[in-house]
């Protein structure tokens, strides 16, 4: 692999010409057909599970479905599943490798639809909930034969959690034969390689009446580990001038109170700072300083956006297998997932400002150029000399199901019934912390004789303690560093999912108009993660930044559901259905709670579909969200007209209340006989989301301090001076959520030549995301920068196919609309510009077992927009290519 990657890497490195040329190659020879799982994907798109219970031939949900196939989950080949989706306007990325560059989601892929917040998206494996549905990378991609995306509340049908909608993962459970494949990619600049190997059987047995799949894969991913690789991340941020109250976003903003060599911040020698052999020497400042002097623009200063990850890195290895067997009209399946990921990564260095004694031995150098009466000095300093701070984690899922699919009464009547058990074990450790108590001690030196000890020696000589010299970089004892840093902070949680459920779907009478068909059924489950162990400085709050913290907690729900579909008219010019369907759930947290849905559909003249539905969609509290102990997070904050570095503590709060969403969706979806292989939808969403669970950013409790909420002031820490130092965020019942827009799909496919083409396109325009907490009132829509809920105006995708039985290729381009980074904030360039991405992917069939195939996002190497953290809605990874080769026995 790594003879390969250097071949990749010498070919990409001449940019998009490179590019071009590795998709001309891919093109060059004989090509292959377009998968047909597409095409097998829109034949059953008129029976979609996903958007009803109903599985009536012929019925038509009320709810907006958009079923992702094959071809589609191979543009851009993304990584996972995950990123996949979030390619399509109706997603925000709010959680992915690369947008959880510093927080213990390491590389989690979970779903986000309409911008609420992945915990209001419903994700299912085969219709069931699995333990693995935070994240997509858990599921073999090669192993998915379509993605069906309800947009639309849907928690009458599926349960709690479906405000959002649902995104059902279908497997091809009709696998047979063997297929392989391989797949290597790389940045034009050289970074980010990555490749996946994986591999995928299936078989019949006993005559057909048995069936046996097993598949798996391996990707490693190497991440980009400096964010200043890129341009307008990195050390990007918000900064107010001094003497200003209007910020700036601007490159190269640093800490001017802190040094990697030591800074003095007070007293006769403050602006001076440490040589490597002890001595003085003037503090290299920047350009510009904000109002309080704790950042500047240039200079010298190390920040934490220098030392972060623009892209993590990671490894993953996922398994499926599944065996069925029919007997008579009954099909009895079991199955099992295995997945596991880990990655150990720097995360950045340590820093502070720390007071020492002017009686400290190793100021003995300087001591006589201290100012009168001066008994301390106060020392900024950015430890990255002694190593950075490591985040080291593997989350490892094991899950299993068993249950039966069957029909009686010569097909009038089918029911499903299943159990599922999940376990997902999770490790997180952080090495080369402060431990805060040692610090102090350490640092507090005193000399005896000729040595140089701890003043706690004095006391206790058989202390561990060395003194720490932080007076210039690389003088520091090897002892003295490990004293301080070398406590491990580290935990083991484990996740537990069971659930279980079976249901009976017929039409058990007819009208003047058709067959009435219903659905119903009920469904329990159980939560439940305990912490296995958690180390006794995270416990004590003993760690300077990360202290973990136990979550042990559980909660169980049981639930029955009913549906109905009821065709009112069946004539030629109008076929009109109507639909209702209702759920009651029992929570042994929080009692009972009904959702349901009414919806109607009118098929006009085989030209039109009319429809329209309206919900009442819960979602109860998180494990996390009711049972977490305590979190810890960095961010900067503006007040004022000033920025602060703040710490954040969230947690969790069993007293939580279930959210109650109301969602309405009108659309049209118009396929003319008149022009065979044209469709075209439009729908209109609203959603209204009452009591929502929520730990605000610390950026939001700020602003709602300053619009008079008394609530969140209380919940600010400040120092002397007034300026806010820490900010305490538990989760809580918000009042209101708001959010609207209109969603459009059309796809065209006409035999051209001697192949097919196709074409499909998907916007989305989003009028508002509306926060309301009960004294403010804050609409997200076209913020675009690293805000809570933040979503552009409009994002589209739209694609060009042409394949025939030699060749496929694919143009994509991706819109994403710009913005105000944040409307609240007095920014002077506070405007964002829209991003348009080309995309390209081919690929070629040397025969009928072997296909080449080459891909390039970003073709024309777009950059991300300014942004300190590196904005989810664009691409920060710049032109990346991918080639790879599958096989088909």
């Amino acid at each position: 692999m790594r003879n390969d990657r250097t071949g990749l890497k010498t070919l990409l490195m001449g940019g998009s010409a490179a590019a071009g040329l590795v998709l001309a190659l891919a093109c060059g020879g004989t090509a292959a057909a377009q998968e047909a799982g597409d095409e097998g994907a829109a034949a059953d798109s008129a029976i979609v599970v996903t958007g009803s219970r109903i599985d009536r031939k012929g019925f038509d949900a009320p709810t907006p479905t958009t079923v992702v196939g094959e071809s589609e989950l191979a543009q851009g080949a993304r990584p996972s599943i995950a990123q996949v989706l979030n390619d399509l306007p109706q997603f925000r990325a709010t959680v992915s490798p690369n947008s959880t560059n510093a927080n213990t989601n390491s590389s989690t892929s979970a779903m986000d639809l309409r911008g609420l917040g992945a915990t209001r998206t419903l994700t299912l494996l085969n219709n069931r909930r699995f333990n693995g549905a935070s994240d997509l990378n858990s599921i073999p991609q090669d192993m998915v034969k379509r993605v069906e995306i309800v947009t639309g509340g849907a928690s009458a049908a599926w349960g709690s959690g479906a405000i959002g909608g649902v995104v059902n993962i279908i497997l091809d459970d009709n696998l047979s034969g063997l297929k392989l494949g391989v797949q290597n990619g790389l940045s034009t600049r050289g970074d980010g390689y990555r490749y996946s190997v994986n591999g995928s059987f299936g078989t019949e047995f006993a005559g057909g009446s048995g069936h046996f799949m097993i598949g798996g894969e391996y990707q490693n991913d190497e991440g980009i580990l400096s964010r200043n690789a890129r341009k307008n991340v990195g050390s990007a941020d918000l900064f107010t001038p001094a003497g200003s109250t209007e910020q700036i976003l601007v490159r190269d903003v640093n800490p001017a109170n802190t040094g990697l060599d030591g800074l003095i911040t007070t007293g006769a020698l403050k602006g001076m700072t440490f040589a490597a052999d002890g001595s003085l020497r003037p503090y290299q400042y920047g350009s510009m300083t904000n109002g309080d002097g704790t950042l500047m623009v240039g200079g010298e200063g190390r920040g934490i956006g220098d030392q972060k990850s623009l892209a993590n890195p990671y490894q993953r290895v996922n398994g499926y297998a599944r065996a069925s067997f029919e007997v008579g009209d009954a099909t009895f399946w079991i199955d099992g997932l295995y997945s596991r990921i880990w990655a150990k990564y720097p995360f950045y260095a340590e820093y502070g400002n720390y007071t020492l004694k002017a009686s400290n031995p190793y100021l003995d150098g300087i001591r006589s150029q201290l100012g009168a009466g001066e008994t301390t000095v106060r020392i900024g300093r950015v430890f990255e000399d002694y190593g950075m701070r490591t985040f080291d984690y593997y989350r490892q899922n094991v899950e299993g199901g068993i249950g039966v699919d069957g029909s009686f009464a010569d097909g009038a009547w089918r029911y499903s019934a299943y159990y599922n058990h999940g376990e997902l074990r999770n490790m997180q450790s952080y090495h080369n912390q402060i431990v805060g108590a040692k610090m102090t001690e350490a640092l507090d030196a005193v000399r005896v004789g000729s040595n140089i000890v701890c003043a706690v020696a004095l006391t206790d000589p058989n202390t561990a303690c060395r003194p720490l010299n932080i007076l210039g970089a690389g003088r520091a004892d090897p002892a003295a560093i490990d004293y301080v840093f070398g406590d491990l902070a580290k935990v083991v949680y484990t996740t537990k999912l069971d659930s279980m459920g079976a249901s009976l779907r017929g039409d058990p009478f007819s009208t003047w108009a058709g067959p009435v068909s219903i659905a119903f059924g009920g469904e329990a489950r159980w939560e439940k993660q305990v912490t296995n162990s958690i180390d006794p400085i995270s416990t004590a709050r003993g760690f300077s930044r990360f202290n973990f913290s136990p979550l042990d907690g559980g909660f169980n729900v049981q639930e029955g559901f009913g549906e109905v579909a009821i065709p009112l008219l069946d004539q030629p010019f109008s076929k009109l259905d109507f639909s209702a369907a209702a759920r009651y759930s029992h929570y042994s947290t929080s009692g009972g709670i009904w959702s349901w849905k009414i919806g109607a559909t009118d098929r006009i003249l085989d030209n039109l579909l009319l429809r329209v539905s309206r919900s009442r969609d819960i979602r109860s509290g998180s494990l996390a969200e009711l049972f977490t102990t305590r979190t810890t997070t960095f961010s900067t904050v503006s007040e004022n007209g000033q920025s602060y570095s703040v710490t954040r503590y969230g947690g969790g709060n069993p007293n939580l209340k279930p959210e109650i969403g109301s969602t309405l969706t009108l659309g049209a979806v118009f396929t003319p006989t008149f022009l065979p292989g044209f469709n075209l939808a439009v729908d209109y969403f609203d959603i209204k989301l009452r009591d929502a669970i929520t730990s605000p950013n610390a950026q939001d409790v700020i602003t709602a301090c300053g619009n008079g909420n008394q609530n969140a002031c209380s919940q600010i820490t400040r120092d002397g001076q007034g300026r806010p130092t820490e900010i305490n965020s538990t989760y809580l019942n918000l009042a209101q959520y708001k959010t609207s827009g209109v969603d459009i799909e059309a796809s065209y496919q006409q035999p051209v030549g001697g192949g097919t083409l196709r074409l499909r396109a998907l916007a989305t325009y989003v009028s508002k995301v509306v926060i309301d907490d009960g004294i403010s009132v804050i609409d997200r829509a076209g913020d675009v920068g690293d805000v809570t809920f933040g979503t552009p105006h409009w994002r589209g995708t739209g694609s060009v196919t042409y394949g025939d039985d030699h060749a496929t290729f694919t143009a994509r381009v991706r819109y994403v609309g710009g913005g105000q980074y944040n409307h609240l904030l007095n920014i002077s360039n506070n405007d964002t510009s829209a991003r348009v991405y080309v995309d390209l992917n081919a690929q070629a069939n040397i025969d009928e077992r072997f296909t080449l195939f080459a891909n390039v996002n970003n073709l024309f190497d777009r950059d991300p927009p300014l942004s300190p953290a590196g904005s989810v809605h664009y691409d920060s990874i710049g032109t990346y290519v991918t080639v790879g080769a599958k096989l088909r026995l």
